[in-house]
C-alpha cells in the first residue's frame, strides 16, 4: 500500500477500502465530531485469521452454529468502521460520519459513551499474537487519511479499547506494539512537513 490513502468526506467513505456496509451504526448525536480514533483486535473465531467470520458478524448474520463460542455473539448488534485484515487489507463497514458500534460503555478523559465521538478501527488479530508490519503501516496511513478529512481528529488522539473500557476490554492486547505505530506516524508527519 504505497499510494496515500482517500476519505470522501461527501459520503465518510475509505476510497481505497472494500465496501461491506453494517446495519449496526446510527447518527451521531446532533454537533457530535469524530475527535478519537480507537484501536481494537478482532479474530472469529479467537485466533483464527482470514475467515469470513468478521464480516458476518458485522452484518448481523453470524451462524450461531458454525463455531461453539459463535452462539454467545451471534446475535450481537456491533460494528466498526474499519476492520485491517492481516495483509493489510482495509474493509469499510461504516461511514466515518457515521457512529458505529464498537466501543460499548466507555469513557476517555471523563467523557462516556465513546462511540458517540469516535472512530472504530479493529486490526485481525488477538492479544498476545504479534500484529504484522502491514496492519501497521495500513493503520497508519489510514490514521493521517483520516487526520487530514477530519480536522477534529488527531494522531495524538489514538487509543486502545482496554484504554477506554478498562477491566471489561483487552485489546488490542500486549501484542500490539504502540511505539511502531508513533514511529510511523512521526515519520509521516515529519514527511508531510518537509514537503
Amino acid at each position: 500500500m504505497t499510494a496515500a490513502l482517500r476519505i470522501d468526506t461527501g459520503t465518510g467513505l475509505l476510497l481505497a477500502a472494500r465496501q461491506v456496509l453494517s446495519p449496526h451504526w446510527d447518527s451521531r448525536p446532533p454537533g457530535a465530531l469524530p475527535e478519537l480514533i480507537v484501536v481494537h483486535g478482532i479474530s472469529l473465531p479467537e485466533g483464527a485469521f482470514g475467515t469470513p467470520w468478521i464480516d458476518r458478524l458485522f452484518c448481523g448474520n453470524l451462524p450461531a452454529d458454525a463455531h461453539p463460542s459463535f452462539g454467545e455473539i451471534a446475535s450481537l448488534r456491533v460494528s466498526a468502521h474499519v476492520v485491517i485484515r492481516r495483509d493489510g487489507a482495509l474493509a469499510q463497514y461504516v461511514p466515518f460520519a457515521g457512529r458505529a458500534w464498537h466501543a460499548g460503555r466507555s469513557s476517555y478523559r471523563g467523557r462516556e459513551a465513546c462511540n458517540d465521538f469516535s472512530i472504530g478501527i479493529e486490526l485481525e488479530g488477538a492479544d498476545t499474537v504479534p500484529y504484522q508490519d502491514a496492519q501497521y503501516q495500513a493503520l497508519a496511513q489510514l490514521i493521517r487519511a483520516l487526520c487530514a478529512a477530519y480536522p477534529s481528529l488527531s494522531g495524538e488522539r489514538v487509543v486502545g479499547h482496554s484504554d477506554i473500557a478498562p477491566g471489561r476490554k483487552t485489546d488490542p492486547g500486549p501484542a500490539f506494539d504502540w511505539a511502531h505505530l508513533r514511529s510511523l506516524l512521526d515519520g509521516g508527519e515529519s514527511a508531510a512537513r518537509a514537503t
